[in-house]
């Protein structure tokens, strides 16, 4: 007895990292379950917007205690890559990873060059204050008058319908006339310029007589503030980073721009699926026997390796059939759509 105790209290002095953490598994962020073990951030090549298709390889990954953030695990891995000379580009990310504190996570990748593409949590959509009269929402500044529901537009659902899709692309492209544009560039500290959108010519406004002569096809402000505050009487207004520091990104949220960059972020979940897959690996509980962050790093290590292996294999198979196709004159190969398409609002309802 004297002997297994002290034995027990060195093993779990060897492997006090594995913590209780939280995880949403699929389910709405208020439905999320608890797990104890570790988290897994990993970085995915993807191709960049409009460019041709790339190896989904993993390029960084780290592991740390479900006790802390995994946000700011990964942050520190990327800036790495950045100082080995290699450029991050566009950043996706889930609102798991956009809602962290912005120090932790927006202001340091930003610092780092990287453009941000990320879902918003639903606590940090719609507006969320004002700078200087203008609406702070989802990341941008906003005219006074821009219309409430617009204000609080939200991402499409997967299975949207092409209706659905048509409508929510004409109410972001009618939203954007009211966010206010970037007079200047960023300086080294953050702070940006923003003119007002009448004077960008995006829409008509009393306050700014000249914007009154542009076509009626843009939208106009009806009802004026009796004391129009800074950003409709100045000429530019300034924004420091902390406006909009955490939900600022590359594109307006929700936007088509936006939704069609972010859905690049799919090669995540496609590797949540490789490494899961009991038919080439998987990291189930007990799929190995040494306990603690190194091993585990090690081991971690040793399958996403394997996995990049299977996954270039797979693309330059790819690649070769298509050249085979083309020279016979047929077009690429497509994958087979294995969800069924959404019903549109026109078909008759089931029995």
């Amino acid at each position: 007895m004297g002997a297994a105790g002290p034995a027990r209290q060195r093993r779990t002095r060897r492997r006090p990292e594995a913590r209780w953490g939280h995880r949403n598994a699929g389910r709405a962020i208020e439905e999320g379950e608890m797990f104890y073990g570790y988290y897994l951030p990993a970085a995915v090549m993807v191709n960049d917007e409009d460019g041709p298709v790339v190896p989904e390889l993993v390029r960084r990954i780290t592991v740390c205690s479900s006790a802390h953030d995994p946000a700011a695990a990964i942050v520190p891995v990327l800036e790495a890559m950045t100082a080995d000379g290699i450029k991050l580009g566009d950043v996706l990310a889930d609102s798991g990873y956009s809602h962290r504190i912005p120090a932790t996570w927006a202001s340091p990748l930003r610092a780092a060059d990287a453009q941000l593409v990320h879902d918003l949590h639903p606590a940090d959509r719609g507006s969320r204050g004002t700078h200087q009269g203008a609406i702070i929402c989802n990341g941008n500044l906003y005219c006074p008058a821009t219309p409430a529901p617009l204000l609080q537009l939200v991402a499409l659902p997967p299975a949207a319908t092409t209706a659905e899709v048509a409508a929510h692309d004409q109410q972001t492209a009618e939203l954007s006339h009211y966010k206010l544009g970037v007079h200047a560039a960023g300086d080294a500290d953050g702070y940006r310029r923003h003119a007002c959108p009448a004077t960008a010519g995006k829409i008509r406004c009393p306050l700014k007589p000249p914007s009154m002569t542009l076509g009626r096809d843009r939208p106009e402000i009806l009802s004026v503030p009796g004391h129009p505050p800074a950003c409709c009487t100045q000429q530019t207004i300034t924004a420091g980073p902390e406006a909009a520091e955490k939900t600022r990104q590359k594109h307006d949220y929700p936007s088509a721009g936006w939704r069609t960059s972010y859905q690049r972020r799919t090669a995540a979940e496609r590797l949540n699926a490789s490494i899961k897959d009991t038919a080439a690996n998987s990291i189930d509980r007990g799929w190995i026997r040494l306990a603690g962050l190194t091993p585990l790093m090690l081991w971690l290590t040793c399958l996403t390796a394997v996995r990049n292996q299977r996954i270039l294999i797979a693309y330059q198979a790819r690649q070769d059939d298509n050249q085979r196709r083309a020279t016979a004159g047929l077009p690429p190969r497509t994958r087979k759509r294995r969800r069924a398409l959404a019903r549109t609002s026109a078909a008759p309802a089931p029995p």
